[in-house]
């Protein structure tokens, strides 16, 4: 089993930054890590995936102001958000999975979540 856990979130005025992480408890192997969100009345989206090679995958919404990293041997794994936009106001999920991914992978391709992390942006 895995179990996964964020932080980081909070509130942040537009232009401001935040880095979210997620830690990652249990043996399994999971060559895909990643974010996703969930903005009021919207669906979930996928955000940035980091695969075990290094391999880093960006929504076009956030491409050149997020970066997503992994640490600690895999298992822990960091969003670096710059330059936020209120657009960016949503609830920020970590997932990971066995499965390799070199793109961006819906969320029903996904073992294993976090419980979220709230991210407010405001004007």
């Amino acid at each position: 089993q895995v179990h996964l856990t964020e932080s980081g979130g909070g509130s942040v005025q537009v232009g401001g930054s935040l880095r979210l992480s997620c830690v990652k408890d249990g043996n399994r192997n999971t060559a895909c890590m990643g974010w996703f969100r969930r903005a009021p009345g919207k669906e979930r989206e996928a955000v940035a995936h980091i695969n075990s090679d290094g391999t880093e995958t960006y929504s076009d919404s956030v491409k050149d102001r997020f970066t997503v990293s992994r640490g600690g041997a895999g298992d822990t794994l960091y969003l670096s958000m710059t330059n936020l936009k209120v657009e960016d106001t949503a609830v920020y999920f970590c997932a990971a999975d066995p499965l390799k991914c070199g793109w961006l992978l819906p969320g029903d391709k996904f073992d294993y979540w976090g419980q979220g992390t709230q991210v407010t942006v405001s004007s």
